[in-house]
């Protein structure tokens, strides 16, 4: 029997003859190479992991900003408006990111699903896409003249501040509303110092233009004078008049007059929004507040009523009366607004839980974007106002894989 149990011995053991020990044919630990380790995220999940950190749904309610603010100061989007529209995408998303990683340690408690807290993404990757975001935002503001470079600093300083100091104390929903209507103001300033360099530099051209033709003439006019006076014995042919300074087409000049002051009243009306729902915000996670979606509720019926009396802006000559398209499309986008915010604000009110809280926080976010319409139409820019509407569908199907909340 001892050598039989030495045989079963040696063919138990495979390192007495030599062998290499084999690796459990399914191993998941990655050791082996036969398979990646399971706690290793796939781009694709990295990717989403960003796009919830950023919450990229709720995007589209930035361009219409700048968009209501080139309307409010009379002038149609130029080169100017479309730097503003990328310094506020980059601002807004700096935010997002310093949003979450300001609140780590809360999320880790009240919504361990996100991103951070979940691990998807580092605390110090997020606090430099701030960082980085932030610097973007700035240089493209600057592209657009140093009033948007000023403007956007302020911006800038108030979403940090927003985010790392105010965010939890009373002067939350003041911050944020600051930092909606400072992005309407940075639209309308970016496009109107654009608009008056490129007036200002058409005009130069055109003056010069008129000198040098006036100069001709004068020249051509003595040179006849003095061959008149040496032909014909002191005859002297009449002064040519200057000629009169070239005027432009009436359809092909930009609006003039219209300083940044003039999208104010536009910019207070999407502050007061961007206050009452960042209010509703603060009770997302735990629910149990009525007062401030009714609160919500009466304000959306406010601005609502106020977008429907128009009323000649500040800073410039009045706007010019609104065209059959204006008439029929701004009520259209004021019903749409209140639509958007009010239900879910009702429901919200009638019973305060965190899903229906969340709800109506959603739908305040995306509120924003007929708002913005019902701004550009209000302010003579029907078309405009359209061209944000499209953003709706867009938002409304990203924000069902992406939450803006």
């Amino acid at each position: 029997m001892r050598p039989l149990r030495l045989l079963a011995a040696v063919a138990g053991a495979p390192r007495l003859l030599g062998a290499r020990p084999t690796a459990p044919p399914y191993s998941l630990s990655g050791a082996s190479g036969t398979a990646p380790a399971p706690d290793r995220p796939s781009t694709r999940e990295r990717l989403r992991a960003w796009a919830e950190l950023l919450r990229v749904s709720a995007l589209f309610t930035v361009p219409g900003d700048a968009l209501a603010g080139a309307a409010a100061v009379g002038r149609r989007p130029d080169r100017g408006t479309a730097l503003a529209v990328g310094a506020s995408l980059c601002l807004y998303e700096a935010g997002m990111a310093l949003n979450d990683w300001a609140d780590r340690e809360e999320d880790a408690v009240d919504r361990p699903h996100r991103p951070i807290p979940s691990g998807r993404i580092a605390p110090g990757a997020a606090l430099a896409a701030a960082g980085v975001l932030t610097a973007a935002g700035l240089a493209l503001a600057g592209r657009a003249g140093r009033p948007a470079l000023a403007v956007a600093s302020g911006l800038a300083a108030t979403v940090w501040a927003y985010d790392l100091r105010l965010k939890h104390t009373r002067l939350g929903p003041a911050a944020m509303a600051s930092a909606r209507t400072l992005d309407l103001l940075l639209g309308a300033t970016a496009t109107a110092g654009a608009g008056a360099t490129a007036t200002s530099g058409t005009a130069a051209t055109r003056r010069t233009t008129a000198t040098v033709g006036t100069a001709k003439a004068v020249g051509t006019a003595a040179t006849v004078a003095t061959m008149s006076g040496g032909a014909g014995g002191g005859a002297t042919a009449p002064a040519a008049r200057p000629r009169p300074a070239i005027r432009p087409a009436p359809g092909r000049t930009l609006t003039p007059g219209r300083t940044p002051a003039a999208a104010l009243p536009a910019a207070l009306l999407l502050g007061a929004h961007t206050y009452a729902v960042t209010a509703v915000s603060r009770h997302e996670a735990q629910g149990g507040s009525t007062a401030a979606p009714l609160a919500a509720l009466a304000g959306a019926a406010g601005l609502g009523a106020a977008l429907l009396r128009g009323r000649a802006a500040p800073g410039g000559p009045p706007p010019s009366p609104p065209t059959a398209a204006g008439r029929l499309l701004l009520p259209a986008f004021a019903a749409a607004y209140l639509r958007t915010s009010g239900v879910p604000l009702l429901h919200a009110a009638l019973n305060p839980s965190p899903p229906l809280t969340q709800r109506a926080v959603g739908g305040g976010i995306r509120a924003m974007i007929p708002l913005q319409a019902a701004l550009a139409a209000r302010a003579g820019a029907p078309v405009g106002g359209l061209a944000v509407m499209g953003l709706v569908p867009l938002a409304r199907a990203l924000s069902r894989k992406v939450s803006p909340t």
